[in-house]
């Protein structure tokens, strides 16, 4: 019956042990996501809706901000269904699918930050030849690979976490069915798991981030070489908004993934898992609309235009 049950269904624990805490992270929990579908969709709108946005860069920020609204929704009304009452249960279908979305989602943000790196540094390394390089069809290609690859490592490592052999075991000692989490719980050694999903951590998140390192090398170089004060500082706030977000999303998942499961407590791993799944993408559209002049400005125009309908 035991294995019947695991193979039915998971109970995510969480923070179940701690019911005042399950309270409190209720609140901020919930205040944190609407402000994340708040931000990510008023991005999305701002550069649909505002000519002046239509450019490659824009057009990888609404791919960016759909991702993280994807992202943070794929898990976080789970987590404040099980906060706000005592059913902290998940079938297996919906544990698996979204393990797919975590997955999936996670990887392809780590091509596309990547592919914003490459943007960047043809706008700043090759200004003139930057219309040219960065055609709508490349955009399209480019976004296209970072969906395919993400959504195709996903299909890998989710079997390989899913199928393991738990004896029974159904109680994920997490608030989402996360790869070490549903690891962790396996009555085998994993020793040959967590060297493939190693493996593929490795392809998937520091390949990006190498090449991200790499183009931010040579517009290291360009800025230096940029006499005017004026056009150094232009070109730093182009690229300070990524390299925050850059920061922000690495140093997270190169914690959580590149290091051996059982090394970490589990409470740090929970949090640094929701600081990754909701504070991040919370941030995001903060990060972009405080530090660009041209989203702030596009935001005003957008007010005023709607101000004055209501007035008419």
């Amino acid at each position: 019956m035991s294995n019947k049950s695991s193979l039915e269904h998971f109970i995510l624990l969480g923070f179940s042990d701690r019911p005042r805490l399950e309270h409190i992270l209720f609140v901020i929990v919930l205040i944190f996501y609407l402000i994340t579908l708040v931000g990510n969709i008023t991005i999305i709108l701002v550069s649909q809706l505002d000519s002046r946005l239509h450019t490659p860069m824009y057009f990888f920020l609404t791919h960016l901000s759909f991702l993280d609204l994807c992202f943070t929704t794929s898990s976080i009304p789970q987590f404040l269904f099980n906060l706000g009452g005592s059913n902290k249960t998940i079938s297996y279908l919906g544990c698996a699918i979204r393990l797919f979305m975590f997955l999936g989602l996670g990887g392809i943000e780590c091509i596309l930050l990547a592919v914003m790196a490459y943007d960047r540094f043809t706008a700043i390394c090759k200004p003139l030849r930057y219309t040219v390089i960065m055609h709508p069809q490349l955009c399209v290609q480019l976004v296209a690979i970072s969906w395919g690859t993400g959504l195709l490592n996903s299909l890998v490592m989710s079997p390989i976490t899913m199928k393991l052999p738990r004896c029974g075991k159904h109680q994920v000692k997490h608030f989402l069915c996360e790869m070490p989490a549903l690891i962790k719980m396996a009555c085998v050694d994993t020793v040959a798991i967590e060297s493939t999903v190693f493996i593929l951590s490795v392809i998937i998140g520091l390949v990006p981030l190498s090449l991200i390192l790499i183009s931010y090398g040579y517009i290291t170089q360009t800025i230096l070489r940029i006499k005017s004060a004026a056009g150094r500082k232009k070109a730093y706030n182009t690229c300070g908004s990524h390299l925050t977000v850059v920061s922000l999303f690495y140093g997270n998942i190169i914690y959580i993934y590149m290091q051996p499961g059982n090394n970490s407590s589990q409470d740090q791993g929970k949090f640094l898992t929701l600081f990754y799944n909701l504070v991040t993408p919370m941030l995001n559209p903060l990060i972009y609309t405080l530090r660009n002049k041209e989203v702030k400005s596009a935001l005003k125009k957008l007010f005023w235009k709607k101000a004055g309908l209501s007035e008419k």
